[in-house]
């Protein structure tokens, strides 16, 4: 794992100082960007952007488990999980 992350911040003032937008038209645009990503995924539409990665919402079937303090058999409801995947792109710039 990397030793460095990057919060939404300084995201922002990173995309501010490369196009010369203001922060808060980035902030603006990014904020717009995750309502839709969220509005999207929430209603089951696939989001893709091509090359640097795709975002789907994914069942997962009711299942038994177990309480790892007790050992007793559980069971565990279906529900719905987030599925992210990184394009080409980005898998690219990651080596």
């Amino acid at each position: 794992m990397a030793d460095k992350s990057l919060n939404k911040s300084e995201l922002v003032a990173k995309i501010a100082a490369s196009t010369g937008q203001s922060q808060t038209a980035v902030d603006a645009v990014l904020n717009g960007f995750f309502d839709t990503l969220a509005e999207s995924v929430g209603s089951g539409t696939k989001v893709s952007i091509p090359g640097w990665l795709a975002v789907e919402r994914t069942h997962r079937a009711a299942r038994t488990g177990r309480n790892p303090q007790t050992g007793e058999t559980i069971q565990i409801a279906a529900g719905n999980s987030v599925k992210v995947t990184a394009g080409s792109k980005l898998k690219a710039a990651a080596k």
